[in-house]
């Protein structure tokens, strides 16, 4: 049984902005799901009719181009899911798939889009993280084309120490594969060089638990590259 709107410890800056009245509206039409690690949320190709709110647990947004398919970026909890391709396009233009445990709060579009045209505040709140979404996707895009593969898998290793799990200890939830998806390099690449910063003393290794020993070298490459 799903938490009432109202109740929801986890909602949305944007759906703080909601009167009760706006939050019942909500609460009618949205459902929750939950999805193990693996799961597909979202579905490129196929038939857009929900705004997806991922609730709790990390998902991979990624598209099918000409070649191979491609890791665009991580999302954590609480955040809205594929935004732009939900109101540019009925059809998705990209998948999201849960990469841990998942459960995302699923709402009709068209009753998203009625509360975007009543409540300016939420519509605003919207767009901002919109914008923050898309101008995260820019400076990745910058550090995949201009930093050699030890800037970029120095990176990664950051972003799940410091903005995801707030550890320096975590089980990385990718495989060698899918950073590589991520940072525009092979397998191979990957591996070589997360071995190298083992060897270095920067990370030490179990299985795939990380521990980052060395965190100001470890920043040290992220800075140049």
């Amino acid at each position: 049984m799903k938490t009432e709107c109202k109740f929801c410890e986890i909602k949305s800056k944007a759906a703080k902005k909601l009167n009760e009245e706006e939050i019942e509206k909500l609460y009618c039409n949205c459902a929750v799901v939950k999805f193990l690690k693996g799961d597909s949320i979202i579905r490129q190709g196929t038939f857009s009719t929900n705004i997806a709110y991922l609730r709790c647990g990390l998902a991979k947004i990624h598209l099918q181009g000409p070649y191979r398919e491609q890791i665009v970026r991580i999302v954590m909890a609480p955040s809205y899911l594929a935004l732009p391709t939900t109101f540019g396009d009925k059809i998705n233009q990209y998948s999201v798939t849960a990469i841990e445990s998942s459960e995302v709060c699923f709402i009709d579009i068209n009753a998203f889009r009625n509360l975007l045209k009543e409540n300016h505040d939420f519509s605003y709140e919207i767009m901002l993280e919109v914008c923050r979404n898309e101008l995260e996707v820019f400076h990745r895009c910058a550090n995949r084309t201009q930093k050699q593969i030890k800037g970029k898998i120095a990176d990664v290793l950051i972003e799940f120490s410091e903005k995801i799990y707030n550890s320096n200890i975590f089980t990385l939830p990718l495989t060698q594969e899918e950073i590589g998806s991520l940072v525009d390099a092979s397998r191979e690449s990957v591996s070589r060089v997360i071995t190298e910063f083992a060897r270095d003393g920067i990370i030490s290794i179990s299985g795939k638990k990380i521990e980052i020993t060395n965190q100001k070298f470890l920043a040290l490459i992220s800075a140049n590259g």
